[in-house]
């Protein structure tokens, strides 16, 4: 027999906001009982609606700010209370940037008792428009006629009904109605479940997954919105490998970002990973390589390489890179990438790096200067492997804190020190805490 739901209060509760939940949630204790509420800031009293109700804790957005935080600012989307892509757009961007910082040195304190020798500057750039890959989801609501394009809805699955995004690239975020438009024009409009944006520098691409064959029209309307705004034009009808350019029809499959201080310019497909944040990106690449402090007598090792977003622009300071990815696309992109920038002393190799690397060649060299840029999950089984490379100094890039104080405190039991760590707000108007963190192998005494 199915389970009834709760029936809610409709009229609107106070509550004192106590402290903010890893999601950007302010939390209450009513009656020994912890309460998420959504647009609520640590300090505040306010007035909310439950959203949900459960035996262990409640869920519910705040309707009246009663006594606004400091901290409290004008979100800069109209639909910040609505959608899901952001959830702290009603927090001071400065204090969002604090409170990753706190979460970082939590997060060291907690697995390793570590305490960096100096805290670096945040790296910081645009709160808005800065957003340059997304996938944004596609419904067609047949109750309403009515086509949605956009990001989830807070707390459900829903697409949340958009005009506008204001952390997009404001090529397509303040193109939502047209694009809502253009799909519910369609006659494809119920089997169109995603969009994917893809933006360079200078160039920006749409792909277009459809569950069926899109009839001609539909086709074609498509690549006439994109060729009126000069953008790349995809289909997708299955997986990642089916993915195909119909727009334009010649020239390469690519777009572009520079790294002007490495003067060097990287190609990218539009499925391949890059960062979202192209502004902190280039600020991100240089400070890790000033961070290693590579000069042109030393090796280097990238690992997570990806596309070579270190590994090309490492190449004009040192004698020899070794990148390592477990993508074969991507090492093929990376020596693209090399040819493209006139480079030689580059390498690449594949390789799944959470297995064992006994008898691959570039595990059995040293080097002096490593770079580690892992997924969410860390680099546990490679930072245990990190004497034998014989590296002075090792930079860590991370979107996790947890697993980078993890493999932090592995990496100091191995004989490095921790120099210096510091956030980048890859991701304003989020939780997302993305880092970076510098270790030198301590020199024997005597």
């Amino acid at each position: 027999m199915a389970r009834r739901r709760k029936q809610l209060p409709e009229t609107p509760e106070p509550a004192s906001i106590e402290s903010l939940s890893h999601d950007g949630r302010g939390i209450a204790r009513r009656d020994g009982k912890t309460t998420f509420i959504d647009n609520a800031l640590p300090g505040e009293e306010v007035m909310f609606k439950f959203t949900y109700m459960r035996r262990k804790f409640d869920e519910g957005r705040a309707v009246e700010i009663v006594s606004p935080s400091a901290d409290r600012v004008e979100p800069p989307c109209i639909h910040s209370n609505l959608c899901g892509g952001c959830s702290l757009q009603h927090m001071n961007p400065q204090t969002q940037i604090a409170r990753k910082e706190a979460v970082l040195r939590e997060q060291l304190e907690h697995f390793g008792g570590l305490q960096p020798r100096q805290w670096l500057a945040p790296l910081t750039g645009p709160v808005t428009g800065y957003r340059g890959k997304a996938r944004l989801g596609v419904k067609y609501v047949e109750a309403k006629d009515e086509t949605l394009v956009g990001f989830r809805e807070k707390r459900n699955s829903f697409i949340a009904q958009l005009t506008t995004c204001e952390v997009l690239v404001p090529d397509v975020g303040h193109r939502l109605t047209a694009l809502r438009a253009l799909i519910h024009g369609m006659e494809s409009r119920t089997r169109i479940p995603q969009i994917e944006v893809a933006a360079g520098d200078d160039q920006l691409a749409l792909i277009i997954r459809h569950l069926d064959p899109l009839p001609e029209a539909d086709q074609q309307a498509l690549i006439d919105f994109c060729q009126s705004l000069g953008w790349h034009c995809y289909l997708q009808p299955g997986n990642e490998s089916t993915v195909h350019r119909v727009w334009p029809g010649e020239g390469e499959e690519r777009l572009y970002y520079r790294h002007p201080e490495a003067q060097v310019e990287l190609a990218f497909h539009p499925t391949d990973f890059t960062q979202v944040n192209s502004v902190i990106n280039r600020k991100m690449v240089p400070l890790a390589l000033d961070l290693l402090d590579i000069g042109p007598q030393h090796t280097v090792l990238d690992l997570f390489c990806g596309l070579g977003n270190f590994t090309v622009p490492a190449a004009r300071r040192a004698a020899q890179v070794t990148g390592v990815e477990v993508s074969q696309a991507m090492v093929e992109r990376g020596y693209e990438n090399a040819r493209r920038n006139g480079l030689e002393n580059l390498d690449f190799h594949a390789w799944d790096l959470s297995q064992d690397v006994a008898g691959q060649r570039w595990a059995n060299q040293q080097y002096d200067r490593i770079l580690i840029d892992p997924p969410r999950t860390g680099a546990l089984e490679m930072v245990k492997l990190m004497p034998r490379f014989g590296a002075e100094k090792i930079v860590y890039v991370s979107c996790n804190p947890a697993t980078l104080a993890r493999d932090a405190g592995e990496l100091v039991a191995a004989g490095y020190r921790l120099d210096a760590a510091g956030v980048m707000d890859m991701f304003p108007h989020t939780t997302h805490v993305e880092s970076i963190a510098v270790f030198s192998r301590k020199k024997n005494k005597g």
